[in-house]
Order: C-alpha cells, then sequence, then structure tokens
C-alpha cells in the first residue's frame, strides 16, 4: 500500500463557485474505511451526501458523508465512509479495496461516478432521482427483495403512492409475484395505465396477469375464503374458542370436521342441532350469535383466494376494505397466511406486501383473530425467508408492529418521520443506518424517502419517481363554497 505525503485537502459543497472554495477545510482517513473533515461553517455538507477522495497518482475513492456536528466557534465538523476504488473510465467501482490517506482532495462526486456504485449489479429498480441532485438516478436492487423490509412514514408523507413506485418496478423488471394485502384500496386500479398516451413500461405493465379480488364480488375475481380448508387452530379462531375454556365445544369442533366437508354453511347449525348434544346445541348457538354462517367471506361455489394464490398470479391485490365485519379480513389474512406456510416446502418464492400492517401485526390487538395471524406473521419473518416468503410491511410507527415481526427486517424505507420517539426506535432497530441520516427524515417533504439495508449499495436520500398506474386511493378534499358571481 503506497505512503501518501501530507497535503492540504479541500471539501467542496455540492453547489459551489470555485471562487469560493475554502482553502482551510481538511480531510483524513487513517483506516482507509472511514474519513473525518474539519472547516468552516460555509463548507457545509449535508449527511447522505457522496464525495471524491483524489489520491495522489490519479486514484479516487468515492465516500459518503455520515454525520455533520457544529463548534461553538463555527466550526464545521463531519465524519464519512469509503465506498471504495473508482476505476479509471469512472465506471466502475470496487468496493473490496480503499486506501487510507493523511491527507487528499475531497470533492462534491461526479453522477456518473455516484452511479459506480451499482457497476456489476445486473437490472436495476429506477425509482427516483438522489435527493442532494436530480442529475443521478436512484435505484434498489431487486435480487435483495428476498429479505424483509420494513417501509414506514407518517401520515400524508407518500408512503402509499411511493410503495406503489416500487411495486411496479418490481413487476417490470422481475418476475417475482407478489400479493398484496390492501385494506384502503390503495392498489385495486393497479391494472389501469395513468397516463393516456402508451410507452414500452406501461404496455409492458398492462400486460402482466395482475388479479384484484374484491369482496362479494360475483365475478371469477371475487375474494373468498374456504372454512373447510382452514387449519382446526384457525376454525377454533374464527368461532372464538378456546381449547381448555371452551374444551367442550372446542372437541365438538374437532368431530364436525369429519362431516362439514359433506354440507353446506347453510346446513352446519342444522346438522349440529340435530346431534342433540349439549356441546353441539351450543356451538350451534355460537355460530348464529357470531353470525358466521352469513359472512360473504366464504367460497361456497366460488373459487377459494389461496386457490388463485397457488397459481401464482404477477400480483394478486385482496381488497380487504369492503367486508361488512372487522373479522373476515382477519379470516381472509389467517387463510391466506396459513396455506402459504402450509406450502413453504414448495419453495415458491413470493413477496407478500402488507399495507397498513399494524392492522394484522399490532402487538396491541388481542382477539382470537388477532393473535392468530400475529403469530403466522411471526414465524415467517423468523423462518419464512428461507423457504422463499418475503414480507414487505408498511404502516405509519415502528411501534405499531411486534417487535418480533419487524426486527426480522433487513430493508428500510422511511418517509417523513418528525417523532423522535419513532426515530430513536428505528436508529436501534436498524443500527447500520447513520444517526444523522435518520435525522433527516424530520425534515423530509412529501414523497421523499431514506432507503437502506441490502436493498441499496449504500444508505441513500430519494426523491420518488412517478407512478405508471393509477392510485386507487387518495384523499378527500374539503368541500370549497364557491363564492357567488358579482
Amino acid at each position: 500500500m503506497p505512503r501518501l505525503k501530507h497535503s492540504q485537502a479541500t471539501l467542496v459543497p455540492a453547489m459551489y463557485d470555485p471562487e469560493l472554495v475554502p482553502r482551510d477545510t481538511t480531510a483524513v482517513s487513517l483506516d482507509g474505511r472511514y474519513f473525518h473533515f474539519t472547516g468552516p461553517l460555509r463548507s457545509f455538507f449535508e449527511p447522505g451526501g457522496f464525495v471524491t477522495v483524489r489520491l495522489e497518482g490519479g486514484m479516487r475513492e468515492l465516500g459518503q458523508v455520515e454525520d455533520v456536528t457544529f463548534s461553538m466557534g463555527g466550526d464545521m465538523h463531519g465524519t464519512g465512509r469509503i465506498l471504495g476504488l473508482i476505476s479509471e473510465d469512472t465506471r466502475t467501482l470496487d468496493s473490496r479495496r480503499s486506501l487510507p490517506f493523511i491527507s487528499a482532495q475531497i470533492q462534491p462526486a461526479e453522477p456518473v461516478e455516484i452511479n459506480s456504485l451499482y457497476s456489476g449489479s445486473g437490472d436495476l429498480l429506477d425509482i427516483g432521482t438522489s435527493l442532494s441532485s436530480t442529475d443521478v438516478p436512484a435505484h434498489l436492487l431487486p435480487h435483495r427483495f428476498n429479505r424483509h423490509t420494513f417501509w414506514c412514514g407518517q401520515s400524508g408523507s407518500g408512503k402509499t403512492y411511493a410503495l406503489g413506485v416500487v411495486l411496479e418496478q418490481l413487476l417490470l423488471h422481475t418476475s417475482l409475484p407478489m400479493v398484496i394485502f390492501d385494506p384502503n384500496g390503495d392498489f385495486t386500479r393497479l391494472r389501469e395505465a395513468k397516463e393516456t398516451r402508451e410507452t414500452d413500461a406501461i404496455r409492458s405493465l398492462l400486460s402482466r396477469n395482475i388479479r384484484i379480488l374484491r369482496p362479494a364480488s360475483p365475478d371469477p375475481d371475487s375474494l373468498r375464503v374456504r372454512f373447510v380448508d382452514l387449519p382446526l387452530r384457525a376454525k377454533a379462531a374464527v368461532m372464538h374458542l378456546d381449547p381448555v375454556t371452551d374444551r367442550d365445544e372446542y372437541n365438538e369442533l374437532i368431530h364436525l370436521q369429519e362431516v362439514v366437508g359433506s354440507v353446506t354453511g347453510e346446513e352446519v347449525v342444522p346438522t349440529l342441532r340435530q346431534r342433540g348434544t349439549a356441546a353441539a346445541l351450543a356451538l350451534a348457538s355460537r355460530i348464529e350469535n357470531l353470525g358466521l354462517v352469513d359472512w360473504a367471506v366464504w367460497a361456497r361455489e366460488f373459487e377459494a383466494v389461496t386457490d388463485i394464490l397457488d397459481t401464482r398470479p404477477d400480483a394478486t391485490v385482496l381488497d380487504l376494505g369492503g367486508f361488512d365485519t372487522p373479522d373476515e379480513p382477519l379470516v381472509v389474512a389467517m387463510a391466506v397466511l396459513d396455506d402459504l406456510w402450509a406450502r413453504r416446502e414448495r419453495r415458491r418464492p413470493l413477496l407478500i406486501v402488507i399495507d397498513e400492517a399494524h392492522n394484522l401485526g399490532s402487538p396491541d390487538q388481542h382477539s382470537p383473530l388477532h393473535d392468530a395471524v400475529r403469530e403466522r406473521l411471526i414465524q415467517i419473518a423468523a423462518e419464512g425467508r428461507k423457504f422463499g416468503l418475503w414480507l414487505l410491511l408498511s404502516t405509519q410507527r415502528p411501534s405499531r408492529i411486534d417487535p418480533s415481526i419487524i426486527s426480522q427486517c433487513d430493508n428500510l424505507a422511511l418517509m417523513k418521520m418528525t417523532s423522535p420517539v419513532d426515530l430513536d426506535e428505528l436508529g436501534t432497530i436498524f443500527g447500520f443506518v447513520p444517526g444523522n441520516m435518520l435525522t433527516r427524515a424530520s425534515q423530509f417533504r412529501q414523497g421523499e424517502a431514506l432507503f437502506a439495508g441490502g436493498f441499496t449499495a449504500t444508505p441513500t436520500m430519494v426523491k420518488m419517481g412517478e407512478r405508471l398506474l393509477e392510485e386507487g386511493g387518495a384523499d378527500v378534499r374539503v368541500p370549497v363554497r364557491l363564492r357567488p358571481q358579482p
């Protein structure tokens, strides 16, 4: 490794006039992994910005600023990480090699130098542009969605719209099938182009096999579950049965399984009453009191959602918002997750996207159905990755998701978040994200995001791009009273 001579380093702001560049800003890296710089306030760099380190002999390294602080005297201090050596033609980056320097010239990285981060990565997802420079496209690595992803942002941050951008890119550039749990109808127009003009990308998206399943729909796209296919524990959760507290009724349910496949839903209660035992009569009353027979979620003569998912459409949207009772969406979630887990040994990749994931994975809701769904999510989070079951969970706050689920996520997408408590919690869970970059989330505008983890080459702040397909949900506007014309 060559020994570098002492010389002054210059740190240049992202938008600068060469005549105004401060000459008393210095930078040093003793280990070739991290660098430190000190200078006057006017040489300010923001966390997340990229710099080029110019070494003696013409060699260059790509670095990223991680932390910036200010002293009482008005000086600026900062640290950053060396990302690798830039090739002579600026097209590739060797992330396995880096050199220490006692002093070197440092300046904002050119777009082509930043793009070298993704050299040799294959196909990329184009999700927008760098927050610091609109000349630099922002990418995600599609092959690294084989890890669980946590997507977080407060209400109004543009979270669902941005998620749609990424899902569209996955549909364009991968053959990874996905199932989308959609409680607000935000993805129910995923088969409709946003623009009237046709582009190759839009034509490609419209050619994909996208199923939109809705409650009680009379067509083949109805969202329904087959009760007989549910495992015993799931059936008991539907009926709010505890195997110990309600042991007689639970035992009757076990015996009911022997005949339930040969009777229709309307015949279940009469069948139990014909049995005449105290437990059978109690179970029949329970079913009637809960109104289970009248639920629109049961498949009856229709195709069950689990059968549809088994054919692996490119995307399957489950519109959970149209059911009459709050338990029916939970029954759908439980049926789907249980079926995927039961078939896990087939190792068929699937991205499980759960929008408003607190509806299914909250640590604070404890009905039998909530418990059953949450426990299955915990199991998939802990063990599903090796079977090709990958979660993408979207919610407003980290505290709204059970810690056993979120702790298994390796990818983070963070949009505007003003709560210091939530940012501290994210910093604890995702310790690989520089603290100052997390803090910047409190200043994000709508549509701005921080991506970090395996699906990006380095923590990156992004201005999200445009959707190609229509967004199903939208905010309701306040009615405006028209003023009378004079």
